[in-house]
């Protein structure tokens, strides 16, 4: 005998499953029909004998436009005027690309300056060297 699993699969708290599917399977979630946020994907499997098992899995849907903050952090903790860079564009279709708007300008990290400065000491250092040598 070759009796296989049945496997249902439910999104969120929902009471009716989204598939009903004998194992093994391949199966394509789609997230557009999904609104963004946290979401969960709860696999039921029942063997032939009865026995269940159930596996949670949570996932993050970003199907909207992505929003990109550069001023402020996650929990941050802020006073007096804070200004703000935000940008927002989405992906398009899936069969093009979108240049315009699809990146975020970002002001330069500090380890940037920091290493710029580094060089540059260095470099200074090395030509008063060379030009007492000269001398």
């Amino acid at each position: 005998m070759n009796e296989k699993s049945t496997i249902y699969l439910f999104i969120d708290d929902e009471p009716n499953p989204v598939a009903t599917v004998k194992s093994p399977v391949c199966f394509e979630l789609d997230t557009r029909k999904l609104p963004d946020g946290t979401h969960t994907l709860k696999i039921v499997s029942k063997d032939p004998t009865g026995k269940e098992g159930i596996r949670i899995i949570p996932f993050t849907v970003r199907n909207g436009p992505a929003i990109a903050v550069e001023g402020i952090r996650d929990h941050a903790i802020v006073d007096g005027v804070l200004p703000l860079m935000i940008n927002a564009y989405g992906k398009g279709d899936q069969q093009s690309f979108l240049i315009e708007g699809s990146e975020t300008p970002r002001s330069i990290p500090f380890w940037v300056w920091i290493l710029i400065i580094a060089f540059g000491g260095w470099a200074l250092y090395y030509t008063v060297r060379y030009i007492s040598l000269q001398a």
